[in-house]
């Protein structure tokens, strides 16, 4: 795909009576200022008609919902349900959002594979204590049965992957009703998605798309029962004490190599914890710990991330991502203050790669640190960036908490044991196993399901 199209794409809103050309609209700009799209804006009377005409709406019975996510999952990825090839769609991901094109086409792969998984993924969400249906044989004699906390599902989407939208989907196959307010940096995944879901059989009054300006995007919140809200630490400050939103900020993912392992077995990994996916997610990984001299490991991560070439994101060869000039000399900038006191090995003398079309390549940057809490450990950029630190038994567990994924390469079971018990780290991968790991099934951040579902007592006859 070169991108042959001559105007830029039209994306209205999905509301509870179809799409919706706004009359307020506003340019989406690749990554070198060329406009690519534009994306219609709804008022906030338009986002509370549509929640209320979701909450109207009764949801098609479970079998039925899975079989259409499954439906909706070919179409996404191999159709137009959006009107446009997938060729085109992963073209305009790839340009807007900087995100390298192989990248982005293996995750079309994967939110389709994801898709035609929702069974079981929610099932393995569910109690085993507890069973689906209220008209189950055992509810006769009590038994604990799973049911929704509410009714509409409202989620402000992420923008720097299109991974995150494998997930949403599930609330509709737990017969919620969706609402999808799209980032400005990347509306094309959701908005092919919705269509998808709509094209295989769900009511516009059962998932909507609902862009809007950020004076508006609280009216998506106030008419759902629960909402997912991604977001950096203010996002996560913001809702942290709410019962009803469930906020997604920085992974700050990390690696911890003990003494007994020679880093040089699990090079490939550690380089691929940090790069992969461009280094955009929050599943990447921010720092590594050494249990030793990390002065080696630095040496050998800057020789092979400085070999990663620098190239426009639609290139097959890409593997850094891609911003505007003004976006990637801030980051830039943000990352020299950052990084003052500690010892640059790759990345010191800029990682603003400029390509000469008004856009730049965000190169990987290494840096070592003197004690394992230094504040750089916790800063999490999109890109591939990682900080180096040692670490002692004696630093403990302090430096490795609040880490959406920890890959533990370590021999010692007793830390395992701790690990698994500290409340900030979500998740343990122990041995040679990448952080940006994931299956379906599988939690995250946890099950989306814990947060949408409870358990009833129910006793019938």
């Amino acid at each position: 795909m070169t991108g042959t199209r001559t105007g830029p794409v039209r994306l209205d809103a999905l509301g509870a009576r179809g799409a919706f050309r706004a009359r307020n609209r506003i340019a989406v700009h690749d990554v070198a200022g060329r406009e690519a799209a534009e994306l219609s804006l709804v008022p906030s009377l338009f986002v509370e008609r549509t929640m209320k005409s979701l909450r109207r709406a009764s949801s098609p019975a479970p079998d039925d919902r899975i079989a259409m996510i499954g439906r909706a999952a070919e179409l996404f990825a191999t159709a137009a349900p959006d009107g446009r090839p997938v060729e085109e769609y992963e073209y305009l991901v790839s340009r807007v959002g900087g995100i390298p094109i192989t990248e982005v086409r293996a995750t079309t792969r994967a939110i389709a594979d994801r898709l035609k998984k929702v069974r079981s993924s929610v099932e393995h969400a569910r109690p085993t204590g507890s069973v689906a249906r209220w008209d189950d044989p055992s509810t006769r004699t009590g038994r604990a049965v799973w049911a929704r906390r509410g009714s509409v599902f409202a989620v402000h989407a992420a923008g720097n992957h299109p991974g995150p939208h494998s997930l949403w989907p599930e609330a509709l196959a737990m017969g919620y009703r969706v609402a999808v307010r799209p980032s400005r940096r990347e509306p094309f995944t959701p908005h092919r998605l919705v269509s998808a879901l709509r094209g295989a059989g769900f009511g516009d009054d059962q998932v909507a798309l609902l862009p809007t300006d950020h004076a508006t995007a609280d009216a998506v919140l106030r008419g759902a029962d629960l909402s997912l809200v991604y977001g950096g630490e203010d996002v996560v400050r913001r809702y942290a004490t709410s019962a009803s939103v469930l906020p997604q900020g920085p992974g700050r993912s990390k690696i911890l190599l003990t003494g007994e392992v020679d880093w040089r077995d699990h090079l490939d990994t550690i380089v691929d914890s940090v790069s992969g996916h461009g280094g955009t997610g929050c599943v990447n990984t921010t720092a590594v710990f050494v249990e030793g001299d990390p002065t080696p490991l630095c040496r050998a991560l800057a020789e092979r991330l400085s070999a990663l070439p620098s190239l426009p994101p639609e290139d097959p060869r890409a593997v850094c991502p891609v911003q505007p000039l003004a976006a990637a000399k801030a980051l830039e900038g943000f990352l020299a203050r950052k990084a003052a006191g500690a010892e640059p090995w790759l990345g010191g003398d800029g990682i603003a790669d400029e390509l000469g079309d008004g856009s730049a390549v965000l190169r990987p940057a290494v840096h070592q640190l003197d004690r394992p809490d230094a504040a750089q450990a916790s800063v999490e950029l999109p890109f591939p960036c990682v900080w180096v630190a040692p670490w002692t038994r004696e630093a403990g567990l302090a430096p490795l908490r609040n880490s959406l994924v920890l890959t533990a390469m370590t021999h010692d079971d007793r830390l395992v044991d701790r690990l698994l018990d500290e409340p900030s780290i979500s998740n343990v991968y122990v041995g040679d196993h990448r952080t940006y790991w994931m299956e379906s099934g599988m939690p995250h951040d946890g099950y989306l399901a814990e947060f949408l579902m409870r358990c009833k007592s129910v006793i019938r006859g």
